[in-house]
C-alpha cells in the first residue's frame, strides 16, 4: 500500500509481482479498498511526519479497520520500551495503538518494538561533515537496530505467524556510545568523523519530544537482550561497523 503507486519505488515493486494499492492512513475509505482481501497486514506509522496525535490517530484507524474487514494476522511496529511508561510522548503514543490491536481480538496479532534505528545517525540533527552532535552524555550506550534487520524480523512475525501470535518483542542489534558511533562511522565512511556533545536545550527548543527522549537514553535507556533474540531468531545482527562501511558510497 502506498500514496504514490506512479512512483518509482512502486512500479519495480509491480514489476517483481507485488500486487501494488493506493492508499492513504488518513483516509480511511481508501484503507477499506486496501484492505479488502488481506489476510495480513504489516502496520507502520511516520510521527517525525504525521505528528504525535496525528500517528496515534492513523495507527488507531488502520488497526480499527483491519479488524472490521476480517484480516487474520496483524503486524503492528511499535518502538521498544513503549510499555515501560517512558513518558515521551512518541513511545507512549504508540503503547495506546498496542492497546487498541490487543482490544481488537484478532484471531493472530505480533507487536515488533525496534530501538533506535542505525539510518538515524545520517539525519541532519546528527551527522554533520566532520562531526556526529548529540545531547546524549559520552558514557551513554545506546542500542541501535539496521532498518534491515527490523525487515527480518517483520517477515519473521508473517512466516511464524501462529508460533508468535500474541508476543510483544523487542528489537535491536548492536550498541555503542555517541563517541563509539562517531568512530565507527568514521572508519566505515572513510573520513574522519568525531563526536561532539551539544546542551540539551538546543534540542529542547525545537522538539520538547526529542529531548525527553534523549534524556531518557541517559538516564534509563533501552533494554534488550540482543544475544538471546538472535539465539531465538536465529538471525545474526547487522553490527553498526559493518552496516557504516556500506554506506560509503
Amino acid at each position: 500500500m502506498t500514496r504514490k503507486p506512479e512512483s518509482t519505488a512502486a512500479q519495480a515493486l509491480q514489476q517483481s509481482g507485488v500486487t501494488v494499492v493506493r492508499g492513504d492512513l488518513d483516509d480511511a475509505e481508501s484503507l477499506r479498498h486496501a484492505l479488502d482481501d488481506a489476510w495480513g497486514v504489516f502496520a507502520v506509522q511516520n510521527y517525525r511526519e504525521a505528528g504525535v496525535q496525528k500517528e496515534e490517530e492513523q495507527g488507531k484507524r488502520l488497526a480499527a479497520l483491519a479488524h472490521q474487514a476480517g484480516v487474520q494476522h496483524y503486524v503492528y511496529s511499535s518502538v521498544a520500551s513503549a510499555h515501560r511508561k517512558t513518558g515521551i510522548p512518541h513511545f507512549d503514543n504508540k503503547w495506546r495503538v498496542e492497546e487498541v490491536v490487543r482490544e481488537l481480538g484478532f484471531p493472530s496479532h505480533v507487536i515488533l518494538r525496534p530501538v533506535f534505528f542505525m539510518e538515524n545517525l545520517f539525519l541532519p540533527m546528527f551527522l554533520n561533515g566532520g562531526k556526529l552532535t548529540a545531547a546524549l552524555d559520552p558514557a551513554t550506550v545506546l542500542q541501535m537496530i539496521a532498518v534491515e534487520d527490523i525487515g527480518k524480523y517483520g517477515a519473521r512475525a508473517f512466516t511464524d505467524a501462529s508460533r508468535l501470535s500474541r508476543r510483544e518483542i523487542d528489537l535491536a542489534g548492536d550498541a555503542a556510545t555517541m563517541p563509539e558511533a562517531a568512530a565507527t562511522l568514521g572508519q566505515g565512511l572513510g573520513r574522519q568523523i568525531e563526536f561532539v556533545r551539544i546542551p540539551i536545550e538546543e534540542i529542547r527548543q525545537h522538539s520538547d519530544d526529542t529531548a525527553l527522549m534523549l534524556e531518557w537514553f541517559d538516564r534509563v535507556g533501552f533494554n534488550v537482550d540482543i544475544q538471546r533474540l538472535e539465539q531465538e531468531f536465529g538471525i545474526s545482527s547487522i553490527k553498526l561497523k559493518d552496516w557504516a562501511a556500506r554506506q560509503r558510497s
